[in-house]
């Protein structure tokens, strides 16, 4: 931490985690512990390739502003990680109740007879924190292939594949046996069926055989009624005839 009699600047290296193609910020922290309000302005040796904010401000007393540096995406990377650009915090002591409103360019000019204080930072680039590299299974001495479970309670790629095997094989059981029962299901709903057709089927010929011999019995009865009929019927006509013939003779 740079400081000075007016601001405190947390931290004193403006550190950027290199990337390509990349937009990248880090924050700066002023700190007034004075009783005075505090006029700043933010410097930089490249201002294409930075954007601050606030670029300038006030810094109330006993109290802290943060301002945000955002370097533009670059489309290449300098020499060994090396970068030149710095940036110059200028701070003077404001008029009480001043806003960034107040802010003018000629608070900052020496020449004028106004007391401001510099601090200079300069820019650093860093390598971005690399991903952990995994761990091949199986890769120490002795281990086992058994199945294992990790320490926060998550079964590994064996075991869960075990435990996968072990839950599928009763439920393909249960779905085989399934299954079958509806087959079988199917079979006895086909010869319940078949069943009844041919039981319907007997009752209508039982019903129709019943009807052919009520016929042959209404029929039989009549030819047997008619045979006496026709006996008298000669009998009567024999008699007459031998009558006729006796009343000639």
């Amino acid at each position: 931490m740079t400081s000075g009699e007016l601001l405190s600047i947390e931290p004193q290296e403006l550190k950027f985690p290199f990337e390509l193609k990349k937009q990248i910020s880090c924050s700066l922290q002023l700190s007034n512990k004075s009783e005075n309000y505090v006029a700043f302005k933010v410097k930089t040796t490249n201002p294409k390739k930075y954007c601050v904010r606030p670029n300038t401000g006030i810094v109330l007393p006993r109290s802290t502003c943060d301002v945000i540096v955002t370097m533009q995406a670059q489309r290449e990377a300098p020499p060994d990680m090396q970068c030149r650009d710095k940036f110059l915090l200028q701070s003077v002591v404001a008029g009480p109740g001043a806003t960034a409103k107040d802010i003018t360019p000629e608070m900052f000019n020496k020449e004028s007879g106004n007391q401001v204080e510099e601090s200079k930072l300069r820019v650093v680039y860093v390598s971005p924190p690399q991903p952990p590299s995994p761990v091949p299974e199986g890769s120490e001495e002795g281990s086992s292939p058994r199945a294992s479970v990790s320490d926060n309670g998550n079964m590994n790629a064996p075991e869960f594949t075990a435990v996968s095997r072990a839950h599928a094989e009763p439920q393909s059981q249960a779905s085989r046996g399934y299954t079958e029962s509806q087959d079988r299901s199917s079979e006895v709903k086909a010869l319940i069926s078949k069943l009844s057709e041919e039981k319907n089927a007997a009752i209508q010929n039982n019903n129709k055989l019943r009807q052919e011999l009520e016929l042959l019995r209404r029929q039989g009865s009549k030819s047997s009624s008619g045979i006496p009929f026709l006996y008298v019927v000669i009998v009567g006509l024999v008699g007459l005839l031998l009558g006729y013939l006796l009343r000639k003779t």
